[in-house]
């Protein structure tokens, strides 16, 4: 039997290299995908985006219970939190979805193995000439399978979508106190206390879910401001709500050092004023980033060069390696989110096949927190834009004027418009409040489109909707917000 040559193979299984094996199936192209998990979808799946989120819808509901008679609701006084049962249902969740792209993979007939995936070295060339009439190159994987038995995979080409791991500091290890990402997913009890070290969105939001079910919560940052990828009123807005809900919250921290005992672990550090601070915790959560997993996929066979780990491509994902692309959270520069990876899945699986695609545009991602208040946000912060050269309009619409928070209960926040003064161009839409995550799709629209202030202020919005509130912080760009 001929050996087979797939014109795809994709290593790693998350929502980068899934999307890209499904489109390129899509597009005609014969796919292999190699993941050396038990399970397809990654971290974002299995380990990140949606069990997190499953958890923060948990404790939404719960939140919403403690007010229960608010909303004419009673009998429900003495409701319990089931920790295990809120584990299970987040647990179902992942597996009804690992089992819809069990489902994907036979439907698009992609050929999936299960192990790890390296690459063996320069390409070798093929009998049969390609497009261009030169003899094809041929990639090798090397797949080292769960039975121990290796298998080798070829292919046109090779895309690594092998994703990430959570940092942590220096000379400190994930265990059953300090967790990460990972180990927290699997707590078997609820702490009573939690010091977490990162205000990103990782942190704030497992911060936000620990507090909503009762925990003594503590936040310690290192940059002076939570959330610091976002716009500036975004932070300062955060940090006054999450000291009203009851968090300690201290910025610009330094020096942090855990040390575990029989009570959990004391964590130490020198604030903004220089001056020693410790806390006491039953557990710590690390939240300080995420770094490439690419140590041992064979770069140095190739002839990619990493920086600090991470993979450097053209706009088309394609590395210094001929025939050889990366997507997801291991290319530098770009923002590890699911979404942006997917994205760059799709763009290669296009290009690969010869059809329309366009680059990723820095500027038109959204980013996305799922803590409470939500957050969400695309474009320009406004201190961006304006060191950027631009002459700037802002707007702000707070949502204590808008009829669809009043009905969720939900005024805290605000829709921030960031414009171009000449032209009126939205450059960036920054975002806290009910619904944030869901809305900023139309202002992600809007950029994508080039929209202006002016065409948004005539496009009809539902009422009532969360979504509205776009409405009037685009028309308060020019001073003419209706409800408030």
């Amino acid at each position: 039997m001929a050996e087979t040559i797939f014109d795809m193979v994709v290593v790693g299984g998350g929502p980068a290299g899934y999307t890209c094996a499904i489109r390129g199936s899509q597009y005609g192209l014969k796919v292999a995908l190699v993941d050396a998990n038990d399970r397809l979808g990654g971290t974002c799946l299995l380990w990140g985006c949606i069990p997190t989120k499953a958890l923060l819808f948990t404790a939404e509901l719960w939140d919403q219970l403690k007010h229960a008679e608010r909303y004419g609701i009673e009998g429900v006084g003495e409701a319990k939190l089931n920790w295990k049962g809120v584990l299970a249902r987040k647990d179902d969740i992942v597996t009804r979805h690992t089992k819809g792209l069990d489902f994907l993979m036979k439907k698009n007939k992609i050929t999936t193995f299960k192990g790890f995936g390296k690459l063996t070295g320069e390409p070798t060339l093929s009998d049969k000439a390609g497009k261009d009439g030169a003899p094809e190159r041929v990639h090798s994987v090397e797949v080292k399978l769960a039975d121990g038995k290796t298998e080798t995979v070829k292919a046109k080409k090779v895309v690594l979508a092998t994703g990430s791991d959570a940092r942590m500091l220096p000379g400190v290890k994930a265990d059953e106190t300090i967790l990460t990402n990972y180990e927290i997913l699997k707590i078997a009890e609820l702490p009573k206390s939690l010091v977490v070290i990162g205000s990103g969105a990782v942190g704030v939001e497992f911060a936000s879910i620990f507090k909503s079910f009762g925990a003594e919560v503590t936040i310690l940052e290192m940059l002076p401001r939570m959330v610091p990828v976002e716009d500036e009123e975004i932070s300062k807005e955060l940090l006054r709500l999450f000291k009203k809900r009851g968090f300690d919250v201290n910025l610009s921290i330094k020096d942090t050092k855990i040390e575990k005992n029989k009570e959990g672990a004391l964590v130490s550090w020198t604030d903004a004023n220089g001056k020693p601070q410790s806390k006491q915790a039953e557990k710590v959560l690390v939240a300080v980033g995420r770094a490439p997993r690419t140590a041992d996929v064979g770069l140095d066979k190739t002839k990619i060069v990493p920086d600090r780990g991470f993979i450097m491509t053209n706009e088309w994902m394609e590395t210094t390696e001929p025939g050889v692309y990366a997507i997801g959270d291991i290319v530098g520069g770009m923002p590890q989110l699911a979404h942006v990876g997917s994205m760059a899945g799709l763009v290669v699986a296009a290009r690969l096949a010869g059809k329309f695609a366009k680059p990723i545009n820095k500027a038109r991602i959204p980013g996305c927190t799922y803590c409470e208040p939500q957050i969400a946000s695309v474009g320009l912060t406004e201190a961006k834009a304006r060191e950027l050269g631009h002459t700037v309009k802002v707007g702000k619409f707070p949502f204590v004027g808008n009829s669809k928070a009043t009905i969720l209960d939900a005024h805290d926040g605000f829709v921030k418009v960031v414009a171009d003064a000449k032209y009126g161009e939205i450059l960036g839409v920054h975002i806290i409040g009910p619904y944030a995550t869901e809305i900023i799709a139309e202002c992600v629209t809007a950029l994508e489109l080039e929209a202006t202030v002016e065409e948004m202020m005539f496009t009809i919005h539902a009422h009532p909707t969360v979504a509205e509130a776009l409405l009037d912080a685009f028309s308060s760009v020019e001073g003419m917000a209706v409800n408030v």
